[in-house]
């Protein structure tokens, strides 16, 4: 009697296996080889479910995009505005050990993206999502009246990203300088001064 594979959960298993690798060696240790052995898996198991390597990276980056995407729709479930912001933005930093992961795993991808534009493409679309997002919660705010009218918003949502990025990077490369709670506060502040008065 032929064994019944799951196909799904196989393919998941590789990219599970994937973002361990990434996560825990860097992204030019994730050869199809180095993920296979991870997963438990020949290179031939792999090669029946991804056409290549970049397929299989690919792939994992937007699995991890979208297990983000669920978890912050559960986190602004009923909450709008400036309070709905804060936990998107606190969320996008590596507060804990699972987004401490995610954050290794979207830094890893960045360098290799600058060499390869169909990573490129995907690492535009999705930041181009979340700019989104940020931009539409700062006009919740202003709407509600908890921005000032002067601010542009488009300038505070590039800020903001780029205080994420640059709190996340920070936080990865100088652990001995910044702590969590420094990151989180420093972040908090930064929305504390968004404020309308």
């Amino acid at each position: 009697m032929p064994k019944i594979v799951d196909h799904d959960e196989r393919r998941r298993e590789v990219l599970a296996a994937a973002r361990r690798v990434i996560v825990r060696d860097g992204i030019d240790a994730a050869t199809t080889r180095a993920i296979a052995k991870e997963a438990g898996y020949s290179n031939g198991v792999l090669a029946h479910y991804f056409a290549d390597k970049d397929e299989i990276l690919l792939s994992a980056l937007r699995q991890s995009h979208q297990r983000i995407r669920d978890r912050l729709t559960r986190k602004v479930e009923g909450v709008s505005g400036l309070a709905a912001l804060r936990e998107l933005l606190l969320d996008n930093l590596p507060l804990d050990a699972e987004r401490t992961q995610e954050t290794r795993l979207e830094v890893s991808f960045w360098s290799r993206s600058l060499a390869s534009e169909r990573l490129a493409e995907v690492q535009r679309a999705e930041a181009a999502e979340l700019r989104a997002a940020v931009r539409d919660l700062l006009g919740q705010a202003r709407a509600a009246g908890e921005l000032g009218a002067d601010d542009n918003l488009d300038d505070l949502a590039e800020h903001l990203l780029a205080l994420v990025d640059g709190l996340s990077l920070h936080l990865l490369l100088y652990p001995g300088r910044l702590s969590r709670v420094d990151v989180e506060r420093l972040m908090l502040q930064a929305l504390d001064r968004l404020r309308a008065s």
